[in-house]
């Protein structure tokens, strides 16, 4: 590959100041694909990869690079993640070795019931009703996550890194394809609150070319620049952010605001052929239930299948049934519940799960099994069946890594595509449903209650080799994530692809309770022996996740980082002059 040395420009919008620009660096980017030696960021949006990367180039680290990430992707990708929302951050701290996660997770304000998904008499209210009302909007974490990460790990204070956000927000910038096709798509939701105001003036909506002002947005990223985070949870931006909600019939008040803060929690860790893979942990099922499914698959040797195999997308359906069946029976926020990890991963459960799979039939009514047996705690709760009605939502995720070794793997949502579709008036925060995550019917380990974060299906990971990060991977995409991080991991670990191979090859996702979706390039003759097996393939294909990855070459100090094409998203290494890129 030749290097290519990237102009970095912002739209008529004065550079943001990081620092010293480095002299001895540049950047350089292939869109999708790129090599660096002195760093990598990898986003769903060139803009925030742009922003990303001039913070490494100009001396800042990988935690500096993606506060700066989050606040711009707020801005040019409105529709995926921002403060309204929030996100779990992986840190591998190369100073101390150690890998941690920043937990800002939305929590149910003091308001929430068990029962508020129903209506009068017990039905559960329709997903596309529940999932835009007042109800489903969470206590938004992510300020206050970068924020702690920042005090922990940052070089440069968030007043630099929210800059470019505040240039982009208010000078604008160019709608791409995604952000047009996301309000074309949502034009209805939108139009429900102040939103259609700003995506929909005049009553149509922005297209793409058109040039993108958002003036409130500004304001408000303005005013967390001079007070921090105090002028969202105490301060006038979070009386609006409450009274919003309560005027679309949630219940937040201004105290749930107040009283929020993030957790720092240790990752679950499991091995693949001599790889340790640090994962989520619950209140995310993803880093639980991608090493289980990792762990079912490794006995029966994967690799022997050809990639696009009947065999192998046979084994995935049926590792992912019974993990997604353990998932909705046991996963839930491990502040209010037992969740039996060690038992879901102990080998002879791992065992047990695997005699269940036929490798020439497919596995009908697949249920949960019993864990606890290997547990010395009991279940403090019921398993109660859920009806199946949810869209799957999206997000965002994206990774950084510098020179000194510092690692960073970070997913962010706001849950469906515009969230609710609720924005703050005059402020611009557009409101996550992310309550939706719980379970609509009470009773389970993933029942709503006060202040209690709902189940979650995001998966950023770090895999390591002898202690040292070599790979980061996640994905948006709801209970799709886990796959789509799955199946990349597998493509690179068990089948040797490279990293943009790995990540551009088709992917399925199932559960227990839904038909299989799979992607366009998987043989029609393969997808109708697995019909003949008797799984149950969806009429057309349709696009899984959107996989942002980092592999980091520490033989030849390289890093070498990919952009999903499933987004126009683009990966931009940092290169020290006089190197060559090949």
């Amino acid at each position: 590959m030749i290097s290519l040395i990237v102009t970095m420009t912002y739209s008529s919008v004065s550079q943001p100041v990081f620092g010293q620009q480095n002299h001895d660096l540049h950047l350089n980017t292939t869109e999708v694909e790129a090599s660096g030696t002195h760093g990598m960021v990898s986003t769903s949006h060139p803009i925030a990869s742009e922003v990303g990367a001039q913070v490494l180039e100009r001396g800042g680290n990988a935690i500096d690079a993606a506060v700066a990430v989050q606040f711009t992707l707020n801005v040019v990708e409105p529709m995926m993640s921002g403060i309204g929302g929030g996100g779990f951050m992986m840190v591998y701290d190369a100073e101390s070795g150690d890998t941690t996660i920043v937990n800002s997770r939305e929590r149910a304000p003091a308001g929430a019931t068990p029962d508020m998904f129903l209506d009068e008499t017990g039905k559960i209210i329709p997903f596309s009703q529940r999932s835009t009302h007042g109800t489903a909007v969470g206590v938004p974490g992510t300020l206050k996550g970068l924020e702690t990460a920042l005090e922990r790990w940052g070089s440069r204070p968030l007043q630099q890194l929210i800059t470019p956000a505040i240039q982009y927000a208010e000078k604008g910038f160019e709608v791409d394809r995604q952000l047009a096709d996301a309000v074309a798509n949502n034009e209805k939701k939108l139009s429900a609150s102040a939103a259609k105001d700003v995506f929909l003036p005049d009553g149509e909506p922005i297209e793409e070319g058109d040039w993108f002002i958002q003036s409130n947005l500004a304001q408000t990223l303005k005013l967390i620049r001079t007070h921090g985070s105090d002028a969202f949870y105490n301060g006038e931006i979070a009386e609006a952010l409450a009274a919003t909600v309560q005027s679309f019939g949630g219940s937040m008040a201004t105290s749930d605001l107040s009283r929020y803060d993030v957790t720092v929690d240790e990752p679950i860790y499991g091995d693949y052929k001599g790889y340790t893979v640090a994962s989520m942990p619950p209140p995310s099922s993803g880093g639980l239930f991608l090493i289980q499914m990792l762990q079912i698959l490794e006995g029966f040797d994967l690799e022997q299948y050809d990639v696009r195999s009947a065999d192998k997308y046979h084994l995935l359906s049926e590792a992912m049934k019974l993990a997604y069946a353990d998932r909705a029976a046991y996963a839930g926020d491990p502040e209010f519940v037992e969740v039996p990890m060690q038992g879901l991963l102990h080998p002879e459960y791992i065992s047990e799960r695997q005699s269940l799979i036929d490798v020439r039939t497919a596995g009908q009514h697949v249920t949960h099994g019993d864990p606890w047996r290997y547990e010395e705690a009991e279940a403090d709760y019921g398993i109660v069946t859920q009806e199946d009605d949810k869209d799957i939502g999206e997000t965002t995720h994206f990774t950084v890594a510098d020179r000194w070794g510092n690692v960073v793997s970070y997913t962010s949502t706001i849950e469906q595509v515009f969230g609710t579709g609720i924005m703050v008036p005059g402020y611009g925060i557009m409101l996550n449903n992310e309550l939706t995550d719980f379970d609509a019917r009470p009773g389970g380990a993933n029942e709503v209650q006060p202040n209690k974060r709902p189940l979650s299906s995001m998966t950023p990971t770090i895999v390591l080799q002898d202690g040292k990060p070599v790979l980061t991977l996640g994905s948006p995409g709801g209970p799709t994530i886990i796959t789509s991080v799955l199946q990349v991991f597998l493509n690179i670990m068990a089948y040797d692809m490279s990293l943009k191979a790995a990540i551009d090859e088709p992917r399925i996702y199932n559960t227990h309770t839904s038909v299989t979706r799979w992607e366009e390039g998987i043989p029609e003759d393969v997808i109708t022996e697995l019909r003949d097996r008797g799984q149950v393939y969806e009429q057309h294909p349709r696009l899984i996740g959107n996989v942002q990855s980092i592999y980091i070459d520490h033989d030849n100090h390289m890093f070498y980082g990919v952009a999903d094409a499933r987004r126009d998203g683009a990966a931009i290494g940092v290169t020290k002059r006089g190197n060559q890129q090949q």
